[in-house]
């Protein structure tokens, strides 16, 4: 080979060695794997309660940046709403967004968490309770105890619901017995201690069962779900406030084997979403159902305040319906004394401080209230 040849060959040689050196030194560019989860919600897809669980999975989503995503379906996609509890800890679904009180029939301690006075608590407060007061990890046993391979994250502080819609408003607490009534958790038993007949409907069937006559009345949750599910198209009365259900919350389920296989970085976003979608629900809540409200009137819709004698007979059946349950389920009364204990000092020191915010309200909207 000529030395002119031998240089020309070096020079190549040189060049390639050069050439796979620089692809060894650019680094490779990892692509994010994204890990979806099938969830599905216990309420139809026009109730504002999916929009709810919509809501968090969007928050979700949008925080883990293509790493995690959440598919939410409407009720009966997969399972019966009733059936969550179950396709979750089987893994038949990885998640879902409901209400602990519909799964009563596993054990009745779980509807404290929805059903009741709750001692006196709003809705916040029994958050407080859950996150801060011992609910939680009550839950996490009752759950273990069943052999649920679920994580439960509660939020969203529900307003105080309705009555009821019933096709005659009732005046006293004799006109509550022999009624066909559906409502879901312990407060089946509390109206079964007052008299109805009682058949715990889940939310899509409620107004067709009214539509047909296979119920006389019924509550569900608000103005806007009431709207949106058609009440106002089969019963004109509503009566606002009682004790059935005044302190609820929604339920966040996950697959526990799903969820804990999750980096630490994703998991950290689920526990945030779950707060900042607590705090929008209440909000976006405020906004909607106010409006709602005027809405339902404008369709001819009557509401009456429930009489105060029927809020009373309520605490009666609810002190007898908890003292018949707790006689035989330890972890029953365990919550219980759990709520009384946190309620007796949150509820003092919430009473003491908090103003009357109606004497405000009525200062500028009420009877006599000066125009501006």
């Amino acid at each position: 080979m000529s030395d002119k040849k031998t240089v020309t060959s070096r020079r190549g040689m040189l060049k390639g060695a050069a050439v796979a050196a620089g692809a060894m030194s650019v680094p490779m560019i990892a692509t994010a794997q994204t890990t979806s989860l099938r969830f599905q919600s216990t309420w139809p897809s026009k109730d504002i309660f999916h929009e709810y669980a919509q809501d968090f999975a969007k928050k979700v989503n949008d925080m883990a940046g293509g790493k995690l995503k959440i598919e939410v379906l409407p009720s009966g996609s997969v399972v019966p709403a009733f059936q969550l509890l179950e396709a979750v800890a089987k893994g038949t679904l990885d998640g879902g967004h409901g209400v602990v009180a519909y799964h009563y029939g596993k054990n009745s301690a779980l509807a404290l968490w929805g059903s009741g006075p709750a001692y006196g608590m709003d809705p916040n407060m029994v958050l407080a309770w859950h996150n801060y007061g011992g609910g939680k990890a009550l839950l996490e046993e009752i759950y273990a105890s069943l052999n649920l391979d679920v994580t439960s994250y509660l939020y969203g502080p529900m307003p105080t619901q309705p009555l009821g819609w019933f096709k005659k408003p009732v005046a006293k607490v004799a006109d509550m017995k022999g009624l066909k009534f559906r409502t879901v958790g312990l407060a089946v038993d509390v109206f079964t201690e007052m008299g109805t007949a009682v058949n715990p409907l889940p939310g899509g069937e409620i107004v067709p069962a009214l539509d047909r006559g296979l119920i006389d009345a019924a509550e569900f949750n608000n103005a806007s779900s009431d709207r949106l599910l058609g009440f106002p198209d089969v019963v004109k009365n509503c009566m606002l406030q009682s004790f059935h259900q005044s302190g609820e919350q929604f339920e966040i389920l996950f697959n526990k084997t799903k969820l804990n296989a999750l980096p630490a970085e994703l998991k950290s976003i689920v526990d945030y979403a779950v707060q900042a979608s607590s705090a929008d629900m209440s909000w976006k809540a405020i906004q909607r159902n106010s409006t709602d409200y005027i809405e339902l009137k404008k369709q001819g819709v009557k509401f009456y305040k429930t009489p105060d004698p029927i809020l009373r007979a309520q605490l009666e059946a609810w002190d007898k319906t908890i003292a018949k349950k707790g006689a035989d389920n330890a972890i029953f009364r365990k919550v219980l004394e759990s709520q009384k204990a946190f309620a007796q000092r949150a509820g003092q020191w919430q009473n003491d401080y908090m103003v009357d915010f109606k004497m405000a309200y009525n200062h500028y909207f009420g009877k006599g209230a000066k125009k501006s």
